[in-house]
């Protein structure tokens, strides 16, 4: 019988931590997350002032340090990826959470919201997991791989009521690129994971829920209740740790079964 040790199981404490669009809402709950769990946490935004307002109030729990970045470019997550590199000699966790999301009908859809989504939510990802790659062997090895962790959307696994056409398509194309990168970076010791959030209670989802009304939004989600940054910080941290070293290439979808009614 192998001999487990569970206080370490989970355990994350001293990791080098970077989690994209980290100044608010899924990403603010996963760096908190990890923050209080002892990793040293880089968080970055398009906006300065919110970056290093969020920084500062998780630093009451840990180390976390903020890096204004926009990674809807290569040379943003180029860019970002050597300010990381000069304080750091290795990444052990990347999580890709910034994005863009564009409402618009059919007929009115711009090809701007077409460009601003896919390449932040998609291309933005491929490059930064390209523009850390040395940081990430760095920290890599057979026993404890280096691990990315991309946030996708259940959005991916059905058509969405509104009319979000490069948001979905974008989340969608994410799944299959993590997969793809799983395989090719397998060898080198790094793991590829999607977390899929279902409804989580962003600005966004307020914002439904008070145009549509909560049991609407509860309908088709059988645990009956919104996901919270605890459920998506929960299933990183699990992913970052020993306990989720073996996985790669997985989907996960946190959504309080929601995807199995679709």
């Amino acid at each position: 019988m192998s001999e487990i040790s569970v206080p370490t199981l989970f355990d994350v404490a001293g990791k080098v931590v970077v989690v994209t669009g980290g100044s608010r809402g899924i990403g603010l709950g996963i760096a908190e997350g990890f923050v209080k769990a002892g990793a040293r946490v880089y968080i970055c935004s398009r906006k300065a002032e919110d970056c290093e307002k969020a920084a500062a109030e998780l630093s009451a729990h840990g180390e976390c340090h903020a890096v204004a970045a926009d990674l809807g470019t290569v040379e943003g997550c180029r860019a970002f990826a050597a300010h990381v590199a000069e304080r750091e000699p290795r990444v052990d966790v990347l999580v890709n959470n910034a994005g863009n999301i564009w409402v618009e009908t059919l007929e009115e859809y711009p090809e701007s919201g077409w460009d601003k989504v896919l390449g932040l939510n998609l291309k933005g990802v491929f490059f930064l997991v390209q523009a850390l790659q040395p940081l990430l062997l760095a920290a890599a090895s057979p026993e404890d791989p280096a691990r990315v962790i991309t946030i996708g959307s259940i959005d991916a696994f059905h058509v969405p009521d509104h009319e979000t056409y490069a948001y979905s398509a974008s989340k969608a194309g994410v799944h299959h690129l993590s997969k793809h990168l799983a395989r090719q970076l397998a060898p080198s010791h790094i793991t590829v994971n999607v977390i899929a959030p279902g409804r989580y209670r962003s600005q966004l989802l307020e914002n439904a829920i008070e145009l549509e009304g909560a049991d609407e939004m509860l309908a088709p989600i059988p645990l009956q209740r919104f996901a919270d940054a605890s459920d998506l910080a929960g299933t990183a941290i699990f992913l970052a740790s020993r306990a989720g070293s073996f996985l790669t290439g997985a989907v996960i979808p946190v959504d309080g079964g929601h995807a199995s009614t679709l």
